[in-house]
């Protein structure tokens, strides 16, 4: 079985159980600032794991794309990625731990499906602690579906709690491992006993309890399930692979890798899993060099998914596109590690493109896009990566006289500010000569230039909760005032292109090729404002996308047809008499004057094509509750 048949079977199973199969979202959140991509599965869901109703139902099921950056110095072992594929299915206040369990159970060991061994299965469940009691509501149902009491392991809240934050909804999960070691598991063997040999494949997570503070945990009335299974874990565990990287995913990429190497095939080292995985790449003989190669390909595959997201971003010096930058930039310089000199991530992009435009057209949508950014941003990065290595190299000898093999925080930060040399990679090759680096000295370094960055780690927030205040729900519903009243006054070629919200202001890219002039600025925001004191209803309607589309609706990142979706109407909608019609999964207000007043601050270039406006709204009426 490979990936793609994995997916689908995944999917076809949870169908058979009464399913509704709904669209994966963008890799970029929207309007939630606590992250910068999409880290898991449930992230789009969350609106909905809180208690709004979806349009497909109360039983749903996706794949989706992901990406977290907190382990990317784990990249290059024979596992860690930093984009991947989640297969999810929830259940929203429906069934709830016997089915979930007996779901997971059913799709993993049914010879009609994955047919994996039951004996090479283990389980994790919540130990219980001051808060919430042992989970055995979960272990028994485990021992109903068949699983021995020694591959049943009690873990604490740090392995088997999921919450949504401080407080909110939260609960215990159970987690299911495969057997990776040789032959069968020894008798008492699972996660709890033998860590290294079993590998996490899916967590059920079972949304039962609501966090009123540190102390207090109220059952929910309505209860969910949100589950998640990584793709490509699992199906290196079904190809009886060693390695994520030895499978189908990743192998046509190593493939077009080595035959870049020293401009021909490689000739590294004959394959150690009998030739199955069709080209000379394995591991062992040179570690280093099966480290950069592993490296390229996880980040350059990355790079080609947020490039090519429907709502995707271009290298920049803050949030996602400074992430995006660092993955470039990264693989950029293990190629030159390899001896490649010339520009190659296009021509890797087009393989990381062939292989995944089935399951996400909009990569081969945005293929001109992918490789245009790919080569100018790696061009850019191989004249700074020379200008700050050269630096280095004559920092070296001074730097050696240190017998505490430290650089100093105002070094690093000299090597960035002057050089564009970024500070992980000063680690790297720090590293590399036995150094660490001053990382706090570098930060007080950047306050004293008054050099407000914004780098955040994508990995550095995990929760994938939006803020769902009062404030970002106006802000929410502002956007699309914004948007229609910039149609209006550029024409149609303005799309939106993405969006970021938080209490404080609210920053909105459209695609337009020019900076919009005073009068223009002027002219939208007045219309806006107009629209505001006009206290139009807001109202919505669960319609199919097509539907939606045939009755003037925005739907940029929508793309399943016949699939049920929320239309928002801004305005009467009596004789097209409406302002503003979207799909979108929300929050809004309910009518326009809870908004406020709304003032655009800046309006300036975001990445070539798009424009970016920040504005802020002030006063407005309370939400009605």
């Amino acid at each position: 079985m490979n990936a793609n048949e994995l997916r689908s079977k995944y999917i076809e199973f949870f169908k058979s159980k009464n399913h509704a199969v709904i669209s994966g979202q963008s890799l970029i959140p929207e309007n939630d600032p606590s992250v910068l991509f999409t880290t898991a599965g449930m992230h789009p869901l969350v609106p909905y794991l809180l208690g709004e109703t979806h349009p497909a139902g109360t039983r749903l099921t996706d794949y989706q794309k992901c990406v977290r950056t907190g382990d990317i110095d784990e990249v290059g072992d024979p596992s860690h990625l930093t984009c991947f594929e989640m297969l999810g299915n929830w259940s929203l206040g429906d069934y709830f731990k016997k089915e979930s369990i007996a779901f997971s159970y059913e799709f993993l060991t049914s010879k009609d499906w994955l047919a994996l061994d039951p004996k090479k299965i283990s389980v994790t469940v919540f130990a219980g602690d001051e808060n919430a009691p042992r989970d055995e509501e979960a272990a028994q149902i485990w021992k109903d579906n068949g699983m021995p009491e020694d591959k049943i392991a009690y873990l604490p809240a740090s392995d088997n709690w999921w919450a949504a934050g401080p407080t909110g909804p939260c609960g215990p999960d159970t987690e299911i491992f495969y057997w990776v070691g040789e032959g069968l598991p020894p008798v008492g063997s699972n996660k709890g006993t033998d860590s290294a040999n079993w590998m996490e494949i899916w967590n059920n997570v079972f949304m039962q309890y609501n966090r009123v503070d540190e102390k207090t945990l109220v059952p929910l009335p309505k209860k969910n399930v949100d589950t998640g299974m990584g793709l490509e874990r699992t199906n290196c565990i079904l190809q009886g692979k060693t390695s994520v990287y030895l499978t189908e995913v990743f192998q046509p990429i190593i493939k077009k890798i080595e035959d870049m190497i020293n401009e021909g095939p490689s000739t590294l080292r004959e394959p150690q899993d009998g030739g199955a995985s069709g080209t000379p790449y394995s591991y062992g003989s040179d570690a280093e060099k099966d480290k950069s190669i592993r490296i390229i390909a996880d980040h350059t595959r990355s790079a080609v998914f947020i490039l090519g997201d429907q709502r995707g971003v271009t290298p920049d010096r803050v949030g996602a596109g400074y992430v995006l930058r660092r993955l470039i930039r990264r693989a950029v310089r293990h190629g030159m590690k390899l001896g490649i000199e010339k520009d190659f991530l296009a021509q890797i992009a087009e393989t990381v493109i062939e292989n995944f435009k089935g399951p996400y057209p909009e990569l081969e949508q945005n293929h001109d896009k992918v490789c245009k950014e790919l080569t100018a941003e790696e061009a850019k990065f191989r004249q700074t990566l020379k200008k700050g290595e050269a630096e280095f190299q004559k920092l070296l000898p001074n730097l050696m006289k240190n017998p505490k093999k430290i650089i100093s925080g105002k070094v690093a930060y000299n090597l960035y500010e002057t050089y564009g040399y970024p500070l992980e990679l000063t680690q790297e090759l720090g590293a590399e000569h036995g150094f660490t680096v001053d990382v706090e000295g570098f930060k007080e370094a950047e306050r004293k230039h008054q050099e407000a960055s914004k780098t955040v780690d994508a990995g550095a927030a995990k929760g994938g909760l939006a803020e769902q205040s009062e404030v970002t729900t106006k802000y929410h519903t502002a956007t699309h005032l914004l948007q229609q009243a910039l149609v209006n006054v550029l024409g149609d070629q303005v799309a939106q292109k993405g969006s970021n919200i938080n209490n404080e202001r609210m920053r909105f890219d459209f695609t337009f090729e020019r900076p919009m002039t005073p009068e223009e600025i002027k002219k939208v925001e007045d219309i806006v404002n107009e629209k505001i004191k006009e206290d139009l209803p807001v109202t919505m309607e669960v319609m199919p996308l097509d539907k939606a589309k045939a009755e003037g609706a925005r739907a940029l990142f929508t793309n399943k047809y016949g699939e049920d979706v929320k239309v928002y109407t801004i305005g009467r909608d009596v004789h097209n008499d409406w302002f503003s019609k979207e799909v979108c999964g929300g929050p809004h207000v309910q009518h326009t004057a809870q908004i406020g007043d709304f003032k655009i601050q800046k309006e300036q270039s975001s990445s070539a094509g798009v424009r970016r406006i920040r504005a802020v709204i002030s006063g407005g009426l309370p939400l009605e509750q």
